[in-house]
């Protein structure tokens, strides 16, 4: 089984509030499909969800009701983008199910919990694909607090028997330095924690889940000698079809103990 996360950087632009890039996840949605891989989806919030969730600290917790107006519309946002990332699923022929993480997950101190993995699992058997996405989530002692894509990722990794994760972005993978601003940033094809604790990864957007520095250090974290991790730019037609076909393709490769 593959788990693959769309970024919200390439499902949306982070930098507008609700715009959704309709073509750029209809196509990779058919990639996805022709590739006959059996996966699990999970997405970003993207602009859907950063924006808000910045402006009124969400992931601080709940610190006064100003907030609360707020949790409800990154939770509608988040659920609509959600919906609209199932349509082009279903389009491309794909049994997609959105699962809001605040159905099946809850938090303490920002640490992802599931109390039951029997409804994800039953799912899965049958044939159908959950997807899940970043999202605000109740948390034990914080109120509630940011889910994160990465942390579901995460979490599912150790559910499942999972040989591969990929990390779609709008990136070729991670450079010794932010490739959008500066023209001599070369890509590292291979990253260790030892690389990554050299590397500059400041981020020039909203962004409340880590960035790209929290992705990478996640793609460490669960990758193994049994599992690839990979971050891979899907703004690229083919190249994510290509990555799940076994093809070799221009990426970063995390590489694990």
């Amino acid at each position: 089984m593959i788990i693959i996360k769309l970024g919200g950087s390439i499902i949306t632009d982070k930098t507008d509030y609700r715009k959704f890039n309709k073509d750029v996840v209809a196509r990779l949605c058919k990639e996805i499909k022709e590739s006959g891989q059996k996966v699990i989806i999970v997405h970003g919030a993207g602009s859907f969800g950063h924006i808000i969730s910045k402006r009124f600290k969400l992931n601080e917790g709940y610190v006064d009701d100003a907030q609360i107006p707020a949790v409800a519309q990154v939770c509608y946002d988040t659920r609509d983008l959600s919906s609209m990332i199932i349509k082009e699923l279903i389009d491309a022929g794909i049994p997609a199910i959105s699962i809001p993480p605040g159905s099946a997950f809850y938090m303490e101190d920002r640490i992802l919990r599931i109390e039951d993995e029997s409804v994800i699992r039953m799912m899965v058997e049958k044939g159908l694909m959950p997807v899940m996405f970043g999202d605000v989530v109740q948390d034990k002692n914080l109120g509630f607090a940011i889910c994160s894509g990465d942390q579901i990722t995460e979490l599912l990794a150790k559910m499942f028997d999972v040989e591969r994760v990929i990390f779609v972005s709008d990136i070729d993978g991670l450079f010794d330095s932010d490739p959008k601003t500066d023209p001599n940033a070369e890509l590292l094809s291979k990253i260790d924690k030892d690389t990554l604790s050299a590397v500059n990864t400041d981020i020039s957007v909203d962004d409340v889940t880590g960035g790209v520095r929290g992705k990478i250090e996640t793609m460490l974290d669960m990758c193994s000698k049994e599992r690839d991790c990979i971050l891979v730019n899907g703004m690229v037609e083919g190249r994510l079809l290509s990555l799940l076909k076994g093809e070799d393709v221009i990426c970063t490769r995390a590489e694990g103990e």
